[in-house]
C-alpha cells in the first residue's frame, strides 16, 4: 500500500459512517472513469500499450490501494493454471477441468472470507468471482475452438477461440481495471475485438447519418455522454443505499425493538432491508458498467430499429425492471444479468447431451454451481432452496390463472388485467423480500428467527399454493380454461417454454422429478431389452433412485 494512502480515506469514513475498504473501493470506480478516458486515447495501433496500462492501472488497485498482495497470488493461481489447462490439455473434459481447479480455488477464497467474518473489509473473493465467470468462458471458448464449425451451435462459433492470445492480452483481459473487482464479467472474444477494435466496424450499408460519431482517427465511439449517465445513476443510487441503510439494517430486524411493530409494519421493514441492500448493488454495477461504456468496451453496435448506438454489452442490473417486476422470472432476469448468461452458456447448454433439451440434469448441475459460486454460508442456500419453490408457484399461476384475465387468443388483456397485475406485483415483491432476507443476513440461527418474526408468511403461502395446484381445484381450472380459450389455449401450451433456470435456480421442480422418474423408467426398459430382469421399482426404492439422479432428498 502507498504511504500515507488511507488517510482521506480514514477522514471520509468517519464523515460517512462506512469503512475505509468501501470508501476506497467507491473511489476506485470513479478513479476508472478517467483512467478509462486515457485508456480509449492510446492509440488503436498500439494494442501491446493498452495491455500495459491495463495492467499497471489494476496492480495500483490491487497493492496500491488495497495492500491485497495476497491478493495478485489468488489471481495468478487462478489464471495461469486456467492458461496452462486450456493450453496443454487436448481432451473433451478439458473445461470441467478448468471448471473444478476454479471453482476449487475460489471456494477456498470462500471459506477464508467467511471465517475472517469481516464483510467491511475488501478482499480478493468478488473479484475472484469475477474471474471465475471470465475464465471458465475462456476454457470453454477454447475447446470450441478445437471443433469443426459444424459441431458447434451458433453462440459458441461466435465466442469460440481458435488460437490462444498471447500471454500479454490474456493478462490484459484478466486484469480489465473498470472490471477488476466488481465484474461485469465478459468474454475473451469481446475484449479481442475491443482491443483490436474490429468491433466498432459499421456493418455495410449502414446510413453514414447513423454511424457512431469518433474523434479524429480513433475508431472507439464517444461514449461519454452514456458513461456519465451511468455515473451520475450509480452515485444516486450509492447515495440512496448511504441514507436507507443507516434506517433498515440488519440490525433493526435482529433487534427487540422489531417486535414492537405490527405484522405488517414488520413485512414492510423487511421489504425495505432488501431495496436498501440493493441500492448498493445497483450503484456498484452502474459505476462499473459506465467505466467499461467510456472504455469503449460496453459498445453493442447499432440499434437496427432506432438507428442509435447501443451501450449495454455488459449491462449487469436493470433496477426498474426489479422493482417493477410482477413475477419471479421478470424478478430474477433482471438481476446480476451477466452471470444469468455465464451459467446459461457455460453450465445449463454444456451438461445438454447434443440433440437432446436441457432436463432436470441441466437444472441440478447450474443450481449447484450457482449455489457454490456465491459461496458457503447458511443464508444463501436458504433463499436458493425457498425461491426454487418460489419459481413452482409463480409458473403456476402464469399458467393456470393469468388466461383468465386475457382474451380467449391470448393477445390482449381483459379489463380486470390491471387488478391481476396489482395482485401479482404486491406478491412478488413481498415474497422476494422474505425469501432474500438471509442472504443479507448470512447466517442460519438470523435467518430462521427473522422468517419467525413475520410467522414465515411466504413459505405459508407458497405451500397453500402448492397444495391448491395439487388438488382437483388444478383439473378445475384447466377445464375450464379450455372450455374458455380453446384452441388458442391448447396451441399455447405445445409453444410454452421455459426457458434456462435464472441464477441457477430450477425452473420447475415438479417437472425435474417427473423426468427424473421417466429416466429411471427407460433404464429399466433397457435392462428389459438386453435380456435382464429389471423391474421398475415401487414404493421406497423408487423414491432412492429417484432422489439419486436429483441429488437431493424429496
Amino acid at each position: 500500500m502507498l504511504p500515507y494512502i488511507n488517510i482521506p480515506f480514514e477522514y471520509g469514513a468517519d464523515a460517512t459512517g462506512t469503512s475505509v475498504d468501501e470508501l476506497k473501493l467507491i473511489s476506485s470506480f470513479l478513479l476508472s472513469y478517467p483512467l478509462a478516458g486515457v485508456l480509449k486515447r492510446i492509440p488503436d495501433s498500439k494494442p501491446y500499450q493498452k495491455n500495459l496500462f491495463i495492467v499497471a492501472v489494476s496492480l495500483f488497485y490491487l497493492v496500491g490501494l488495497f495492500d491485497l498482495w495476497s491478493g495478485i497470488r489468488t489471481l495468478l493461481i487462478s489464471s495461469v493454471g486456467a492458461y496452462v489447462i486450456a493450453a496443454y490439455i487436448e481432451s473433451p473434459f478439458m473445461p470441467w477441468i478448468g471448471f473444478v481447479f476454479l471453482m476449487g480455488h475460489m471456494s477456498v477464497s470462500h471459506v477464508h472470507r467467511q471465517f475472517a467474518a469481516s464483510p467491511e473489509e475488501v478482499d480478493i473473493t468478488g473479484a475472484q468471482m469475477v474471474l471465475v465467470m471470465k475464465l471458465t468462458a475462456f476454457c470453454w471458448n477454447v475447446q470450441d475452438g478445437r471443433l469443426p464449425d459444424k459441431d458447434l451451435a451458433d453462440i459458441q462459433r461466435e465466442r469460440a477461440i481458435r488460437q490462444l492470445p498471447s500471454l500479454l492480452d490474456y493478462t490484459g483481459y484478466v486484469l480489465f481495471f473498470p472490471a477488476l473487482l466488481a465484474g461485469p464479467a465478459f468474454d475473451y472474444v469481446d475484449y479481442r475485438s475491443w482491443i483490436e477494435t474490429s468491433m466498432f466496424t459499421v456493418p455495410p450499408g449502414t446510413d453514414p447519418s447513423q454511424a457512431p460519431r469518433t474523434r479524429k482517427k480513433r475508431k472507439i465511439p464517444r461514449s461519454g455522454t452514456p458513461a456519465a449517465m451511468k455515473a451520475i445513476a450509480g452515485l444516486a443510487w450509492i447515495f440512496l443505499f448511504l441514507k436507507f441503510s443507516t434506517w433498515y439494517n440488519v440490525d433493526l430486524v435482529l433487534g427487540n425493538q422489531y417486535m414492537q411493530y405490527s405484522f405488517l409494519r414488520r413485512v414492510w421493514i423487511l421489504e425495505m432491508l432488501g431495496f436498501s441492500t440493493r441500492l448498493k448493488y445497483y450503484g456498484v454495477w452502474s459505476l462499473t458498467e459506465g467505466a467499461c461504456i467510456l472504455s469503449g468496451l460496453g459498445y453493442k453496435g447499432i440499434d437496427p430499429k432506432t438507428g442509435r448506438v447501443q451501450w449495454n454489452r455488459l449491462q449487469n442490473v436493470n433496477p426498474w425492471g426489479i422493482e417493477s417486476a410482477q413475477n419471479s422470472r421478470a424478478y430474477l432476469e433482471n438481476w446480476n444479468m451477466n452471470t444469468n448468461a455465464w451459467l446459461r452458456n457455460y453450465m445449463y447448454l454444456r451438461v445438454t447431451p447434443k440433440g437432446k433439451k436441457p432436463g432436470f440434469r441441466a437444472s441440478l448441475a447450474t443450481f449447484v454451481t450457482s449455489a457454490f459460486w456465491h459461496g458457503f454460508y447458511p443464508g444463501y442456500y436458504l433463499s436458493f432452496v425457498l425461491a426454487a419453490f418460489v419459481q413452482t408457484t409463480a409458473k403456476n399461476a402464469r399458467r393456470y390463472i393469468r388466461p383468465f384475465f386475457l382474451t380467449p387468443d391470448g393477445q390482449r388483456p381483459t379489463p380486470a388485467k390491471r387488478y391481476y397485475d396489482l395482485v401479482t406485483y404486491f406478491a412478488t415483491q413481498s415474497v422476494f423480500c422474505f425469501t432474500t432476507a438471509p442472504f443479507v443476513l448470512l447466517t442460519f440461527s438470523a435467518s430462521l428467527l427473522v422468517w419467525a418474526r413475520v410467522y414465515f408468511y411466504a413459505v405459508l403461502m407458497i405451500a397453500a399454493s402448492m397444495a391448491f395446484f395439487a388438488s382437483p381445484a388444478k383439473g378445475w381450472l384447466v377445464r375450464e380454461l379450455d372450455k374458455r380459450n380453446r384452441p388458442a389455449l391448447a396451441k399455447r401450451r405445445s409453444q410454452e417454454t421455459l426457458g434456462s433456470p435464472l441464477l441457477g435456480l430450477p425452473n420447475d421442480p415438479g417437472r425435474d422429478v417427473d423426468e427424473a422418474v421417466r429416466e429411471v423408467r427407460e433404464e429399466v426398459e433397457a435392462r428389459r431389452r438386453r435380456g435382464g430382469s429389471a423391474t421398475m421399482p415401487k414404493g421406497e426404492e423408487l423414491k432412492e433412485r429417484v432422489e439419486a439422479k436429483l441429488g437431493r432428498e424429496l
